[in-house]
């Protein structure tokens, strides 16, 4: 397959091209959460908390598994720029099998720490026993997510976006569908709840992959898998490590923020980590869009970065970040013109909705600016500049909002948790300028 359309094609026709089936599927993805938590509150708000409280753990192997494919994705187009196939070959081959091995180890460590993990947030035994009955069936599954995220970036390496886009639809209509049917109960199948919603999840995980093997298959890639390639090469394997684990800790940040925003905010009531677990649930369906837009850029300023074409490196962050901006304008506008009834999606209790309302009002105000160091890092990792993009990543999940968090909830009580947000992102964008312009001026 011929890719030299990706330094030779118009930037704003081509990252429309790459990142709208990508954003097409965040977005599936975002609705797919949303309903799969919609669902799960009709069990019970107990039900809901429960997955709230899963949530940053599960959060933790996808990221784990992306950031690893990212990767995968970034050696593989710079490969492709610089025209060495051999070497793409091998970074495919080799971090599918280093991907799946991952998973395995994750699925063992993930439902051995959950119970532990449980107790340290709530003390109540049922919401404990549902958030471990969700958690052993959708973690046992952690392999099968490593191997299809590692299919993803491969795909997308070689700019197939729109074969992701279909794997990813089919899997997430699938969870969609069969959500309902599992948690409630339909014909023969018997009602299961949150068990129910956990075997949903992981059917669509298996479908997605099931799709993306088959289509290497029957239409096969210019980057091969192969018995030939698995030999390690230090190079490589070095390579997906220094960017693999700055990208999973990129990703896995907000996990680490959530469980201690949690442990914040459990001290002032169960309804605020309630509220947390509800916006994230929400979030995803405004940054997945963008994430969505920054996974159609990677591959395409990796495989330019590797051709030696610098300034149209450039001109891609700068309308890749006017894209972003733009969809982050859209969701302050819709939080700020509709919490309640957003909040209103999970929960109907009114003191929930009151408090969620104005949680959302509040963090929207750092929505737009958020899009530079989103935009910022994302093109770091897809140069293959995995600590840079890592230190962004850091002032905004962990330096800075984490001591604001605690700071601001002495002051304000659990509504200064909110604030922190807002201040985390104005900080980290204006960091995120100076780090982003220091380390491309100096390549």
């Amino acid at each position: 397959m011929d890719q030299t359309f990706m330094k030779e094609k118009p930037i704003l026709p081509l990252i429309m091209s790459m990142a709208l089936p990508m954003v097409i599927s965040m977005l599936v993805n975002s609705l797919y959460n949303i309903v799969d938590s919609f669902f799960v509150a009709k069990i019970s708000e107990n039900a809901m908390t429960a997955l709230s409280l899963v949530y940053p753990i599960q959060n933790l192997v996808n990221a784990a598994a992306i950031g690893f494919g990212v990767g995968i994705n970034a050696i593989i187009s710079f490969y492709n720029g610089a025209g060495n196939i051999n070497m793409a070959n091998k970074a495919a081959t080799q971090g599918l099998i280093l991907n799946a091995l991952h998973g395995a180890v994750l699925t063992a460590v993930c439902i051995g720490v959950m119970p532990a993990f449980l107790k340290m947030y709530t003390s109540d035994t049922e919401i404990i026993s549902l958030g471990i009955r969700y958690s052993n069936i959708v973690f046992g599954f952690s392999v099968i997510v490593a191997l299809g995220l590692s299919f993803e970036k491969i795909f997308q390496s070689v700019g197939k976006m729109a074969v992701s886009m279909i794997s990813m639809l089919c899997g997430c209509i699938a969870n969609i569908i069969l959500d309902p049917v599992f948690i409630f109960g339909f014909g023969f199948i018997p009602p299961m709840g949150i068990e129910g919603a956990a075997i949903a999840t992981v059917i669509g995980q298996v479908l997605t992959l099931i799709i993306y093997i088959v289509i290497y298959v029957i239409k096969p890639i210019n980057v091969k898998l192969g018995m030939k390639y698995i030999k390690p090469e230090g190079e490589i394997i070095k390579k997906l490590y220094v960017i693999g684990i700055s990208s999973t800790l990129n990703l896995a940040l907000p996990s680490l923020l959530i469980s201690a925003l949690n442990a914040i905010l459990s001290m002032y009531s169960q309804i605020y980590v309630l509220v947390l677990g509800v916006y994230y649930k929400l979030q995803t369906f405004l940054y997945l869009p963008a994430n969505g837009i920054v996974q159609g850029m990677r591959p395409i300023v990796g495989y330019n970065y590797g051709a030696g074409e610098h300034k149209r490196v450039r001109d891609i962050y700068i309308t890749g970040l006017v894209m972003i901006a733009f969809i982050m304008a859209l969701g302050m506008v819709l939080c700020l013109a509709v919490p309640g009834e957003l909040m209103g999606f999970f929960t109907s209790n009114s003191e929930t909705l009151k408090a969620g309302g104005m949680a959302l009002s509040i963090i929207s105000f750092g929505f737009i600016v958020s899009s530079v160091s989103v935009t910022s890092s994302g093109t770091l990792e897809g140069l293959g500049m995995g600590l840079p993009s890592l230190i962004i990543s850091l002032l905004r999940y962990v330096i800075i909002i984490i001591p604001a968090a605690f700071i601001l909830s002495r002051l304000m009580g659990a509504e200064g948790v909110w604030y922190a947000f807002v201040v985390a992102e104005w900080v980290t964008a204006v960091a995120s300028v100076f780090i982003y312009q220091r380390v491309v001026e100096k390549n």
